[in-house]
């Protein structure tokens, strides 16, 4: 496991090569990005993986804005990556409902958890359910998990994600980097 020594975009080279070195060591045959503007997902291109790139949902920053631009999102799609914009597994209308009224939800509890680790940690187990449940990656294979903290990429799991109505029988089978100072 790679340790860095700080969170952020000016890691997502060393996590991106760190992941693929891996990948083709367990030949995993797919990669699951987040990746908001297409910057980290176009990375993959050239990978030889089969590529999902999870982006925010639409409305994430601001009422009806798309972080990636609608060139960037097609010249993806033509070269072969597959896209997932949709509400984030932690963040569905039960978020809403807790900040209108208190309380707590399950998926908080997780998503707090996870992100002891990192907030690229959260993520990147996020974004491989979602890749999952939309039917974008097999059911009970390895893939590689790539996220961040912000923009850019600073952490990388090799992780055998569940359904989210299973979500627990997920598997983080290793930590190939993240940041330590999270």
């Amino acid at each position: 496991m790679k340790l860095w020594e700080q969170s952020g975009k000016e890691n997502t080279e060393a996590t991106v090569k760190a992941a693929l070195t891996r990948a083709y060591k367990l030949g995993l045959e797919y990669a699951v990005v987040a990746s908001n503007t297409g910057t980290t997902a176009a990375r993959f291109l050239e990978s030889g993986l089969k590529t999902v790139c999870v982006t925010h949902q639409v409305g994430f920053r601001a009422p009806g804005d798309d972080e990636m631009p609608a060139a960037v999102r097609q010249e993806l799609l033509d070269k072969g990556v597959k896209l997932l914009t949709t509400t984030h597994l932690f963040r569905g209308v039960s978020r809403g409902i807790v900040h209108a009224y208190g309380g707590y939800d399950p998926g908080i509890v997780i998503s707090d958890t996870l992100r002891l680790f990192g907030q690229g940690t959260k993520v990147a187990v996020e974004i491989a359910v979602m890749a999952l449940d939309a039917g974008l990656i097999p059911y009970g294979h390895d893939i590689v998990s790539v996220a961040g903290t912000g923009r850019g990429a600073d952490t990388a799991l090799i992780l055998r994600p569940a359904h989210s109505g299973q979500f627990l029988e997920t598997k983080i089978r290793e930590i190939i980097c993240k940041p330590k100072d999270w």
